[in-house]
C-alpha cells in the first residue's frame, strides 16, 4: 500500500525581538492540539512559494514576502508522508491576526523546545534554537 505524499509550505516569521511565530493545530486537524510554524499544503500546480503566500493569508490576514528556503524536512507517518518546506517570510502588508480560531504566539528561538511539535518540525528547531 502506497501512503499519500502531502507537500507543504511553513514560515519562519520572526520578530524585531527574534522570536518566532508559531500557531496552535485546530481541533480536528491531523496533529489536532501541537504547535506548528504557519503554513499549508500546496495544491496542484502551485509553487511552494506561492502556496505560502496564500496560506498565510488566508490564516493570519495579512500580506508576507517570502524569503529564502531554510530547509525542507520529509517525515514519514504511518499514514502519509510529509514534505515540508521552511521559508523566512516577513511581514509585507497588514496586520497579523488569526482567521480561523487557532492560538498564535511570538516565542524566543530558545523556547520552542518548550512547546510540543509534530515530529516533522524538531530537527528544524534544534537547528534553529543553536542559532544556526
Amino acid at each position: 500500500m502506497t501512503v499519500p505524499v502531502v507537500d507543504v509550505s511553513a514560515a519562519l516569521i520572526q520578530d524585531e525581538a527574534g522570536r518566532y511565530l508559531v500557531t496552535r493545530r485546530r481541533r480536528g486537524s491531523h496533529l489536532e492540539g501541537l504547535w506548528e510554524f504557519p503554513g499549508g499544503k500546496r495544491e496542484a500546480g502551485e509553487s511552494a512559494e506561492a502556496a505560502l503566500r496564500r496560506e498565510l493569508s488566508e490564516e493570519l490576514s495579512a500580506t508576507f514576502a517570502v524569503g529564502a528556503l531554510v530547509d525542507t524536512v520529509r517525515w514519514e507517518y504511518p499514514e502519509r508522508v510529509v514534505v515540508i518546506a521552511f521559508y523566512r517570510c516577513r511581514l509585507e502588508a497588514g496586520t497579523i491576526a488569526p482567521r480561523e480560531s487557532q492560538t498564535m504566539a511570538w516565542v524566543a528561538p530558545e523556547r520552542l523546545t518548550e512547546l510540543e511539535f509534530p515530529p516533522a518540525d524538531r530537527e528544524l528547531i534544534a537547528r534553529l534554537e543553536a542559532g544556526r
